[in-house]
Order: structure tokens, then C-alpha cells, then sequence
């Protein structure tokens, strides 16, 4: 199936067929999405782990993100695989690992507003509360009218973690 048609199937199974109260129903309808794929397929194991997260059910996506970005991910599932994986870890209890993820990741692009969103969660985890409001203001300054360089300022002035982001 080539790739258009691909994201298409696969956007289609999320408005008409994904039914979180059906979990076993919705994860059966993927695995039947990407069954025509290899079975090392990074798109096939990224959409797979993307139902299980969908779900809550974090612990059975996180390895299935692992393996989609060692199969080699590409294009804007390598952007945001990324941050579902951190989303997961966070939602586990590992938010340490996830902060680690987040910061270390390059701006995302159009997900970058989502990128900070999940550190500054996952950063307020880990008790860094100065650097989570931070980063949540920081991300909020670029959507607003006016009052973008007081914020700004006053962001700057947050306590951060020493030794830390």
C-alpha cells in the first residue's frame, strides 16, 4: 500500500472505527491494518503503538515505540514519536526518561506547541516546578496578541533547577 493511501486507511480506522470503549475491538482493527505490512514495518509498529496509547495502555505501546524508531521511523511519525513515547513514559512514572526525550528533541515543528506541553508536564513530575511553568509559558507566548515580551521577561525571572534544562 503506498504511503497515501496508507495515512489515508489509517485516518480513516481513527474518525470511523477507533472506539475506546472497545479496546480489544480497536486494537484487533489495527493489527488487521497492519497486517499486509512487515512485520519490522516503523510505520506499521509506530500505528500500533499509537491505538495501544490511545487506549491508556502506556505499558504495551512503550516498546512498540521503541521498536518503530529503531526500525527506522521517518518523515512526521519520526517528528512525533518522540513525544507519544514521552507522553507514555510520563504516564508510567517515568517522567525522568521523558524529560530527557523532550529536551534533547529538536524544535518539532507544528508539534513544537505539543513538545512543550509534555515536557512541562513531565517537568512538574520531577518537582521542577519553575522550569514547568516556564516552558508552558514559553510555548503560550507565541499564540497571544500582546503582552508576549512582560511574559517573556517574567518566564526568564521563573526559578529553574539548578544543573538542570
Amino acid at each position: 500500500m503506498a504511503d497515501a493511501a496508507w495515512h489515508h486507511t489509517i485516518d480513516r480506522f481513527y474518525e470511523q472505527e477507533f472506539d475506546d470503549a472497545d479496546p480489544q475491538g480497536s486494537i484487533t482493527r489495527m493489527r488487521e491494518l497492519v497486517a499486509g505490512r512487515p512485520d519490522d514495518d516503523a510505520e506499521a509498529l509506530f500505528e500500533l503503538a499509537g491505538v495501544h496509547d490511545a487506549l491508556g495502555l502506556e505499558d504495551e505501546a512503550i516498546p512498540l515505540y521503541r521498536r518503530a524508531i529503531a526500525a527506522g521511523l521517518e518523515g512526521e511519525s519520526a517528528r512525533r514519536v518522540p513525544i507519544q513515547l514521552a507522553s507514555s513514559l510520563r504516564n508510567v512514572g517515568n517522567s525522568a526518561e521523558a524529560v530527557e526525550i523532550l529536551e534533547a528533541m529538536p524544535d518539532a515543528g507544528v508539534d513544537e506547541g505539543a513538545r512543550q506541553a509534555f515536557l512541562a508536564l513531565a517537568l512538574h513530575d520531577e518537582g521542577r516546578h519553575g522550569d514547568a511553568l516556564r516552558t508552558a509559558l514559553l510555548a503560550l507566548i507565541p499564540t497571544l496578541d500582546g503582552y508576549r515580551r512582560s511574559l517573556a521577561e517574567y518566564a526568564a525571572e521563573l526559578p529553574g533547577t539548578v544543573g538542570n534544562g
